[in-house]
């Protein structure tokens, strides 16, 4: 990795970051970079964040669209690799991104902003040529309501939240009781739609502690990433949306003692502690997290 934005990284720099980059079905910190800092494209991309999402929607001024497009598009054909958030469908801007987008090496997938019902999912997926992955990013309350059916939508790839925008149209505080409906709502509009742990809003401008405070709620609701808007804050996610070295020593001492006795379930609560540790355990594989 490096800090100098002057130079280009090589073929082989960037080769070796997306070989070493988590499955995105599993990523846990998703990084924003504006896609009017073009500088720091480069930088993202060989950074800590699982996953890189240049943002054309809401970091890019009307005026400014046609202009960050194409250095998206540029950067994209050119070595780059990220994920972009693509506006909404109801403005002209989508139809300019996805015909832009469509075929353009370098492109994992696209966030698609403010949906609120499952055929805007399904038509950016056939518009960027029916293999492009779309994340859903769910920003309102009607978004949040729709959740089952935009997680069951063909082409969405997990659930996102935009807990900004949520609060801006619910009035509703940033507070883990009131953020607690609407994540567990895309929790388990995910788990009905086959989708792996939905995607947790931004905490921005906030210390470390603040940060780990809202990881903390929203691992507790069963969300499993979190979007970002620094590079400070992906090594933080990545840790705390990951099993920790104990819970994957929980985890191994209780296979090993269900499989040590036949896998006979002794009571009503086996089940659900087999679940979590199997579950603790895939992560940590995933992850390379050893137990401690």
């Amino acid at each position: 990795m490096t800090d100098d934005l002057t130079a280009r990284p090589g073929p082989a720099q960037r080769t070796a970051r997306e070989d070493a980059r988590v499955d995105a079905q599993y990523a846990r910190s998703w990084q924003l970079v504006s896609a009017m800092a073009h500088d720091q494209f480069d930088r993202a991309q060989l950074g800590r964040a699982d996953a890189v999402v240049i943002d054309l929607e809401d970091a890019v001024d009307d005026s400014n669209k046609p202009a960050a497009r194409a250095d998206v598009v540029e950067w994209l054909s050119t070595g780059g690799s990220a994920w972009v958030r693509i506006n909404d469908v109801t403005v002209d801007a989508w139809e300019d991104d996805v015909e832009a987008l469509r075929g353009v090496p370098g492109l994992q997938g696209v966030v698609l902003a403010k949906v609120e019902a499952p055929a805007q999912v399904t038509d950016t997926y056939h518009r960027l040529g029916a293999q492009t992955p779309v994340v859903p990013l769910l920003e309102s309350a009607l978004g949040i309501e729709v959740a089952t059916a935009v997680a069951s939508a063909q082409g969405s790839f997990r659930l996102a939240f935009g807990s900004g925008d949520y609060r801006k149209d619910t009035g509703t505080e940033n507070v883990a009781v009131a953020m607690a409906y609407p994540r567990t709502r895309l929790v388990l509009a995910s788990r009905v739609g086959g989708l792996q742990g939905p995607i947790d809003g931004p905490t921005p401008l906030a210390s470390h502690s603040i940060l780990r405070e809202h990881i903390g709620d929203a691992v507790a609701l069963g969300m499993t990433a979190k979007l970002c808007l620094d590079h400070d804050q992906p090594a933080v996610i990545n840790e705390d949306m990951a099993p920790s070295g104990s819970d994957v020593a929980w985890a191994d001492e209780f296979l090993a003692d269900f499989d040590a006795r036949g896998r006979v379930v002794r009571d009503g609560s086996d089940k659900p502690r087999l679940g979590r540790a199997e579950r603790i355990r895939e992560r940590a594989l995933i992850f390379g997290i050893e137990p401690r």
